[in-house]
């Protein structure tokens, strides 16, 4: 099918935060032509199935939540207001410990509809039961990254392998990397196993990195290093990867990111809820190193608001280095759209422009929130929110317009996971 989206503000990210006049043109899933110059359709000849006129609103590429536990929508608002390892050991690894293949998958779904109304369209999940994450969004039309939740608790180190080579569908919506849960739930025997697997696939390796102070002191009791010197010790980063959270990287550990071009995800609703800290987000990108932005899990969050993570980069790294230019918009969005694509290997679903996917999302200027319109970036960061998201599109399918979930019953979905918890509350 060809599209033409017509009568468009264009934020490609293809050039910054600069916003044009344009229109975009799709055959199937990838964009043909982005731009201003617009060719003479009549003289061009291409013939299109659908022709929208867009409005005057935005056009940019999608959001990429670039770490997430899709499935534990399941248990949001179920264990709050505790530190992360009481609230991971007394609540959610138990209710964990119940769960089943059938549950993930619908808790998945409800995490889809989320990512939809809010303008993502590729999610970067670590979870238990991936093949049902995988197929939940799948099915429902967003691309799925995953990485390996592996932990001294199981899956057995076989099945890392088998999970790589079986998710790993190179159709852009299912791909899968090597990973562990953290350095405090693994042996220094399991990390080298899952090294020596990563090696053999090379696969970047991602693991919850440094996300609290107790995490990082402990790993220097036990290992007389910090967590992501005792991974360069094993040579787990050879081929790339990155870490979820490090709000508490120190020198050398930048030194490794540095080195070996990992990407540091962060997470701050998450590490505001629980009290974590804040990620020093600014060195990061003084010292060159790929920043890209994660939700977490909708039970630490508790929500999968990409708007809410962006505003609170910026803020909570103003605060932190008590400086007001820190983190501008146009870094941030990068963030969230060309940076996560990076760290999820989605190379071709980062930008606007011809030869891309087509994963938009349509920002709706028409809200008071948007207007006046003295500068579209600072809006969408600053004042946005994921009501402004009028359209989402993913490899040229629309998939929520206008408040509606296109061949999605939302309802049943809800009841569906109101269902599986009161069986585990009970």
């Amino acid at each position: 099918m060809k599209t033409r989206l017509y009568n468009a503000r264009l934020l490609t990210m293809d050039n910054g935060t600069e916003v044009t006049e344009g229109e975009i043109w799709i055959d199937g899933d990838t964009i043909t032509y982005a731009g201003s110059d617009v060719p003479d359709i009549e003289a061009s000849g291409p013939q299109f199935d659908v022709v929208r006129d867009c409005g005057r609103n935005v056009l940019m590429p999608s959001f990429k939540d670039a770490h997430t536990h899709s499935a534990m929508t399941g248990m949001r608002s179920y264990a709050d207001d505790m530190p992360l390892w009481e609230w991971l050991s007394t609540k959610i690894f138990p209710l964990e410990a119940k769960l089943e293949a059938k549950d993930i998958y619908e808790f998945t779904k409800l995490a889809v509809l989320e990512y939809l109304a809010g303008g993502v369209t590729a999610v970067f999940d670590m979870y238990s039961y991936p093949d049902e994450t995988a197929s939940a969004c799948r099915e429902m039309g967003i691309r799925y990254v995953g990485c390996c939740d592996i932990n001294k608790f199981g899956p057995n180190i076989d099945e890392v392998g088998k999970r790589y080579e079986r998710l790993n569908k190179n159709d852009g919506f299912s791909s899968y990397f090597i990973g562990f849960h953290a350095e405090y739930t693994c042996t220094k025997e399991l990390l080298a196993e899952l090294s020596a697997i990563a090696a053999e696939y090379k696969s970047p390796v991602f693991t919850h990195n440094s996300e609290t102070e107790k995490e990082v002191r402990e790993c220097w009791e036990r290992h007389n290093m910090s967590p992501t010197q005792l991974f360069e010790s094993l040579d787990m980063f050879r081929y790339g990867g990155g870490g979820y959270h490090c709000v508490y990287l120190d020198d050398e550990d930048i030194e490794i990111f540095k080195a070996h071009d990992l990407t540091v995800v962060t997470n701050p609703g998450s590490n505001t809820k629980l009290a974590s800290g804040i990620a020093p987000v600014t060195r990061y990108l003084k010292e060159g190193i790929n920043v890209a932005i994660g939700t977490d899990g909708p039970s630490s969050n508790n929500s999968l608001d990409m708007f809410r993570e962006m505003f609170l980069v910026t803020g909570l790294a103003k605060l932190h280095d008590m400086d007001a230019a820190a983190a501008v918009p146009s870094e941030v969005l990068k963030m969230a759209t060309v940076n996560g694509s990076r760290c999820m290997g989605l190379n071709d679903c980062d930008v606007l422009a011809p030869g891309k996917k087509a994963d938009i999302i349509m920002i709706d200027m028409h809200q008071p929130n948007m207007q006046p319109i003295n500068n579209i970036a600072d809006n969408i960061v600053y004042s946005g929110s994921r009501a402004n998201v009028k359209m989402t599109m993913c490899a040229g399918s629309i998939l929520y317009e206008d408040g509606v979930f296109i061949g999605q019953d939302a309802e049943k979905i809800y009841d569906s996971a109101n269902s599986i918890m009161a069986k585990y509350r009970e």
